[in-house]
């Protein structure tokens, strides 16, 4: 494992079939790709896409340099800011039309966090002020309307009255609260404060760590709990493998950012702890993969390709802070796992889903609202920078 494999994935795959997907008559990137990686030019543009691609192409520019890259961050700021904004209510509409034209107007709190994460990285990249501003309007807009004293609700209507949560519920709960949108409003905020070191973020990001241990950490078992009442009663027995090691190498990112001992004193502990059950518990020892969920103690066994992504980081960055080689040769191996069974032969980007026989189901798309160039883009470049050091 070199940084040269993951440079060469980066820079010969995934941005050469995201290229292909920017939409130069409508705007912003085409919202679905077939499994032989053919846009369809008439599908709706979910917001979250465009913004993880914001926050794609401004990272890859940042790391790389090259101005096409920063061209095709621009691309995806316009559009954000021209159509998915609502100039009435503030905010993000969930989708749009193919033709930029408002489809589903909600206002998610994910939504809003994932565009802060874009505009932060974007600012990051090319010092526009804008940019800079309407992430601060974003973040105004969730410490505003999308919490209440305790922490952060989810799902809201066009003009943020609140209603239920279909968007990030899953396994037959619907929550209130979610760890995975405090995740990524922990993630969002770090760029935020990482770009622009205001203390007000500073502030906020020690309240998300707070939750985080308090409310959402389980110590006995050293996961995240996933899905809760507005109490913070956790709604089902779920282990989520791909969450839970994603948010041990992003707490610690917060920390990094954030550089406060008092919260490195709180929060390692979580950090290790994570790492640790997602290595013990959530690893196909048969395959060097990682598992994707274990609901009521029956494990899912296909593997996921985002998850995947997860661990080689987050291994790595577990083996970073304890010198455990056993972290570091399993970051190897599920990188070895991707380029033998979920990188796509044919397009260079990744297969959604491996069954438990590492066999392919046909049909799946290589696009969609939720499938797009952050986890697999984001462990390249995360790999990159520290196998450079």
């Amino acid at each position: 494992m070199d940084a040269i494999s993951f440079r060469n994935h980066l820079t010969k795959q995934i941005i050469p079939f995201w290229n292909k997907m920017e939409d130069l008559d409508n705007g912003g990137f085409y919202g679905f790709a077939d499994e032989n990686g053919i846009p369809d030019k008439t599908y709706l543009k979910g917001c979250i896409l465009n913004s993880r691609i914001l926050w794609f192409y401004s990272a890859s520019y940042n790391l790389l340099k090259d101005e096409g890259l920063l061209n095709k961050a621009k691309h995806a700021f316009d559009f954000l800011k021209n159509y998915f904004y609502d100039n009435v209510n503030s905010g993000l509409y969930w989708s749009l039309s193919a033709d930029a034209k408002p489809l589903d107007t909600t206002k998610h709190t994910y939504n809003q966090a994932f565009a802060i994460y874009g505009l932060s990285e974007y600012y990051k990249a090319s010092k526009d002020k804008e940019a800079l501003l309407l992430a601060y309007s974003l973040y105004d807009t969730i410490e505003n309307k999308c919490r209440d004293k305790d922490g952060y609700f989810e799902a809201f209507t066009i003009d943020f009255k609140p209603e239920s949560n279909e968007k990030l519920s899953e396994n037959g709960v619907m929550a209130e609260r979610t760890m995975n949108t405090l995740l990524h409003i922990l993630e969002a905020y770090s760029v935020l404060y990482e770009a622009d070191r205001n203390e007000k973020i500073g502030n906020s990001i020690r309240e998300v760590l707070n939750i985080f241990k308090e409310k959402i950490y389980n110590p006995d078992k050293k996961i995240c709990e996933v899905f809760f009442d507005k109490n913070y009663n956790s709604l089902i027995d779920l282990e989520s493998y791909g969450h839970d090691i994603e948010a041990s190498w992003l707490i610690y990112r917060a920390l990094e950012v954030l550089d406060d001992k008092k919260y490195y004193d709180i929060m390692l502990p979580v950090v290790e702890g994570l790492a640790e059950a997602s290595y013990i518990n959530g690893i196909d020892k048969a395959n060097n993969a990682m598992f994707n969920e274990c609901e009521k103690k029956v494990i899912s066994r296909k593997k996921v390709w985002w998850v995947q992504a997860e661990s080689v980081t987050g291994f790595y960055n577990a083996y970073t802070l304890t010198n455990n080689e056993d972290y570091l040769n399993m970051s190897s191996k599920v990188w070895d796992y991707i380029q033998k069974y979920i990188i796509d032969k044919n397009t260079g980007e990744w297969i959604e889903d491996i069954q438990e026989d590492n066999t392919v189901t046909k049909g799946q798309a290589l696009a969609h609202e939720w499938k797009c160039p952050y986890h697999n883009g984001r462990m390249c470049i995360e790999m990159i920078k520290r196998l450079s050091k």
